[in-house]
């Protein structure tokens, strides 16, 4: 039997034993005029008013968009969006979009020209939000939990604040898009930080799929609404990246809905845990780093059994990568357990400390291997992993751990689930 794994800006085919079996969610059907799609829920959203009732001329207006970690199809969805707004009376020159990099590294001029196209880099104002520029932060007070949330200034002092996105499987946040275009995506270092803590990610709520009793999500959700966003427009894609629906209007009905489409079609059922999977994180542009794939391990965690062996491909074609702390945390510890433990410690906070401790955890549970063309095997252990590469690999790791495997071709883009028996 072959699987085609998503992997980098291509695919890798690897052939598995006849009764393995292959995890993908239900495809939704692609839309047939995805642009058309997008205008009519502009024009008649999900839930409120349409978005021409909700803005007037003079109004400043924030348009809040995805990085290049993401496949939100930015260059389709924003032309029609920044349109309908010019088209209700607001003046490009009122119009700010903010590219939401959370706490990820800067867009090049070149890769924002890519993620937007070349006609919005050069017709509008175009920001990327520093979670360490103070100057450019607006304290919005404290959360439930006390702890402090300062958001992104060009987004809080705007009129009109619309937030668009992706709405796929998360594995702590349990969906992206909807509040999460608000915290983690343009919210100061010290948010996110408390935010994704480490008792937070720890908690059994926080996980795929899961947004009521999450407590990830849940704050999100109360600093989301604070800002008060104006408009929420976030879509969801198939495996092939055609997009599958829009779920506009506001903020909580509309990503509600969506993240109930996306379930339907990502929940895969489990009998029994496998001894083997073989993941991915889904391709570029969520593979181009291990920081990233963590994800793809995560979901394949889900349904290998204890002491088993999970198999990442993935293009890392951003390295570990060299910025943030991720790759400092897991030399920092040495082992699995001794990240944990580290991070454990009363007052201890770092930047990218939750991607470590997920795949210190996930590592308690089974041996994690690496397929990658972007890092050096030296890169891979200096990550507490162990390179492998497929298919070559894959014999001896069945005659170590078991014949029972399993692929997710794309990896974080499903969310298997073990069945009670």
């Amino acid at each position: 039997m072959r699987a085609s794994l998503a992997y980098g800006r291509g695919s890798l085919d690897v052939d598995l034993p006849e009764d393995a079996r292959i995890l993908t969610g239900k495809q939704a059907r692609g839309l047939a005029h995805p642009a058309r799609a997008i205008a009519d829920a502009l024009a008649a959203p999900l839930a409120g008013p349409p978005l021409a009732e909700r803005v007037r001329p003079g109004d400043t207006v924030a348009i809040v968009h995805t990085d290049i970690t993401r496949a939100t199809p930015n260059a389709l969805i924003l032309p029609i969006l920044l349109s309908a707004l010019e088209a209700a009376g607001v003046r490009p020159r009122d119009i700010t979009l903010i590219n939401a990099l959370g706490t990820h590294r800067r867009q090049t001029d070149a890769e924002l020209r890519t993620l937007l196209g070349d006609a919005v880099v050069a017709g509008y104002r175009c920001i990327q939000h520093d979670a360490w520029d103070d100057a450019n932060l607006v304290d919005f007070g404290t959360t439930g939990r006390g702890n402090p949330v300062r958001i992104n200034r060009a987004y809080a002092k705007s009129d009109v604040r619309i937030l668009t996105g992706f709405i796929e499987p998360h594995f702590f946040a349990g969906f992206s898009g909807g509040p999460k275009g608000v915290l983690p995506s343009i919210a100061a270092f010290e948010s996110v930080l408390s935010n994704h803590g480490f008792d937070l990610i720890a908690h059994p709520g926080s996980t795929w799929g899961v947004t009521e009793g999450n407590p990830i999500w849940e704050e999100m959700r109360e600093m989301a609404l604070r800002t008060a966003p104006t408009f929420l427009l976030n879509v969801t894609m198939n495996d092939a990246r055609e997009l599958t629906g829009v779920f506009a209007g506001d903020l909580l009905p509309a990503h509600a809905a969506g993240c109930r489409f996306v379930a339907e079609h990502a929940l895969v059922p489990v009998a029994d845990p496998f001894d083997i999977v073989i993941t991915t994180n889904s391709g570029y542009p969520l593979d181009q780093n291990l920081y990233q794939t963590v994800k793809g391990m995560s979901a394949a965690a889900r349904v290998v059994r204890k002491g088993g062996a999970i198999i990442l491909a993935a293009g890392c074609e951003d390295g570990l990568p060299n910025h943030g702390q991720y790759a400092s945390l897991l030399r920092q510890g040495e082992t699995p357990r001794g990240v944990l433990d580290m991070l454990a410690q009363p007052g201890f906070h770092a930047h990218d400390q939750w991607q470590a401790q997920t795949q210190a955890q996930i590592q308690l549970r089974a041996d994690v291997y690496v397929h990658t063309d972007g890092l050096s095997d030296a890169d891979v252990r200096a990550a507490l992993l162990t390179p492998a590469r497929l298919p070559q690999a894959l014999p001896g790791l069945i005659a170590r751990y078991g014949p029972r495997v399993c692929a997710l071709p794309n990896g974080p883009l499903v969310i298997p689930t073990l069945m009670p028996a």
